[in-house]
């Protein structure tokens, strides 16, 4: 089984600018984001993800995890809205989807899957961007991990941690 977690964020650990992700991310770090969701059985997000970022098209299905009872993704047929805490929410998807789990959620969800034991690796891609909103402490994602692995690709410092 492996759960995978992709996060970018900014040099100040802003995960968004101007209300998106797209605002933090790079070429390098959207090409290693792709690489990763191509390998998954499931895409897992958080409704503020499904809301904010564009997910009406997935290559597999996408599993929202939200409060709010309407699907914020009704026009993708492979979308799932499911009103389950993270980590029953990723039971499920496991059991139902399989065990490649790409969780692209924010930064309080990856978090709280990370502090539950949920998260087997995460990518981090840190770009050069500041200035950013959501900004998280870096540092304290990458403590629950003992194995770093760390390259620079075109100014992105990309960081692989696993357990």
């Amino acid at each position: 089984m492996a759960v995978i977690a992709t996060l970018v964020v900014g040099a100040d650990g802003s995960t968004t600018k101007d209300g998106s992700s797209q605002g933090v991310t790079s070429s390098a770090d959207r090409a290693h984001f792709l690489e990763h969701r191509r390998l998954a059985d499931c895409i897992f997000i958080g409704g503020n993800t499904a809301r904010t970022e564009p997910y009406t098209r997935t290559p597999v299905p996408v599993v929202v995890i939200s409060r709010q009872p309407s699907n914020p993704l009704a026009s993708n047929p492979l979308a799932h809205c499911w009103d389950l805490s993270p980590e029953a929410g990723l039971n499920k998807a496991i059991e139902i989807f399989g065990p490649r789990i790409h969780v692209e959620a924010g930064a309080s969800i990856i978090s709280e899957l990370i502090a539950a034991g949920r998260i087997d690796q995460l990518e981090l891609s840190i770009t050069s961007v500041t200035g950013g909103e959501l900004k998280v402490d870096i540092d304290a994602l990458l403590e629950a991990f003992t194995t770093r692995e760390e390259r620079v690709i075109d100014g992105t410092r990309m960081i692989s941690a696993s357990k």
